[in-house]
């Protein structure tokens, strides 16, 4: 077991020294992102009721604490599909993260694998995942798949051969959510040139240098790599439209044919009942993520937090239940773990890390919630994630 020492804080570059919080990364991503972009990744859907509730849900549980337990010997480790991962979060899928960052989804990527912990890359990117699995083989590769066989084939070979280990099926995706915020921040896909959008390029100059312009000079035009088996749309484009498939077709019947076509580890990710859990585990995934899609789908959709205890109770002990969606802190993270959560998944706050700072920016982000995690389950009097379970929470009444 690693001890309490494996993850002692280490001193970050100066320019990092005052992000003290997940939090802070937002902040400093508002001012350096142009307002399209930024809307694009902290947006939701509609009124984003779903957005505020997944924060809500980790505030409406408290914990109970004991004391005088020797806790030196903490360890946050845990096991899945095989792996040991240093703490049980990672990084959850988010499309485009190259227009936030500079070669947004190797920043990620490589962070992740140097902090020991799973990054799920996203089938909506812009940089070749062959090249993304090249530097870290150990990342997941997420597929939005339309119900066309077609489609379905190609893709998953292709998957296949670039030797991902864990394929991650995003199935809430049916048809596409009202996102008004990106129509208010002036944010589509592709990009529509325009003089706003020129206007907000100019005035974000260490963006526009550092991210815009460098990729085009370094890398041409992006496109969406990842979506089908061939290239996509450009990211920039007056007349090009994105094709979105048929995902209104996508059925349980395609998830046989995918199980089918791929050996490797599969999980399903954007369940949010109990029924479709079991069918999930029933259909040969081996493993599930509760989420709403970060409150970007159904806006009014409950938390996953919420579902999780009776998922988990359904499925047992042994099955897999990973979840996303509103955790900022170790708190949550410990918080969903004592709910059953085997792995929880971080989104917007890594990608402001790697928006304002680049690859150190998102191992000190990691960093960040590795040590609230370590230092929360010593304040709980914990040595390990199996001690944690439900007779340490209670419930908090929601103050109005």
């Amino acid at each position: 077991m690693a001890s309490s020492k494996a993850v002692a804080r280490v001193q970050p570059p100066g320019a990092l020294r005052h992000y003290l919080s997940l939090e802070d990364f937002e902040h400093a991503a508002r001012r350096h992102l142009p307002r399209p972009i930024f809307g694009y990744v902290s947006g939701a859907a509609e009124d984003c009721a779903s957005l505020h509730d997944n924060r809500a849900a980790f505030a409406e549980i408290g914990f109970v604490t004991r004391v005088l337990r020797n806790v030196s010997a903490r360890s946050q480790q845990v096991e899945l599909f095989g792996r040991t991962h240093a703490s049980p979060f990672g990084i959850a899928p988010m499309g485009i993260s190259a227009l936030s960052a500079y070669r947004g989804d190797l920043v990620l990527a490589s962070a992740a694998a140097a902090a020991q912990v799973p990054m799920i890359m996203s089938g909506s990117s812009l940089i070749a995942l062959e090249d993304v699995v090249a530097q870290s083989p150990a990342t997941w590769f997420q597929a939005y798949l339309p119900g066309e066989v077609e489609k379905i084939e190609p893709l998953i070979a292709r998957v296949d051969r670039a030797g991902v280990e864990t394929l991650v099926l995003t199935v809430d995706t049916a048809v596409l959510a009202n996102r008004e915020n990106n129509i208010r921040a002036g944010f589509s896909t592709p990009l529509r040139p325009n003089l706003r959008l020129a206007l907000d390029g100019v005035t974000h100059p260490r963006w526009l240098l550092g991210t815009a312009l460098r990729t085009l000079v370094r890398h041409g035009m992006p496109h969406f790599e990842n979506s089908y088996a061939t290239r996509g749309a450009p990211i920039l484009s007056s007349r090009v439209t994105r094709d979105f498939g048929a995902k209104d077709h996508l059925s349980w019947e395609h998830l046989a044919l995918i199980r089918r076509l791929w050996k490797r580890t599969l999980v399903v990710k954007g369940i949010m009942s109990v029924d479709d859990a079991r069918a999930a585990r029933d259909g040969g995934a081996d493993g599930i993520i509760l989420s709403n899609h970060g409150g970007r789908q159904l806006d009014g959709a409950v938390a996953p937090l919420r579902v999780l205890p009776e998922v988990v109770a359904a499925l047992g002990p042994d099955f897999p239940v990973m979840m996303d969606s509103g955790i900022r802190r170790g708190t949550d993270v410990l918080k969903a773990v004592a709910l059953g959560a085997r792995m929880v998944f971080v989104g917007r706050p890594f990608q402001y890390a790697a928006a304002v700072s680049g690859e150190p920016g998102v191992r000190h982000a990691l960093r960040i919630l590795a040590d609230e995690v370590q230092r929360d389950l010593g304040l709980l009097g914990l040595n390990s994630l199996r001690e944690l379970g439900p007779a340490q929470l209670r419930p908090i009444a929601r103050r109005p």
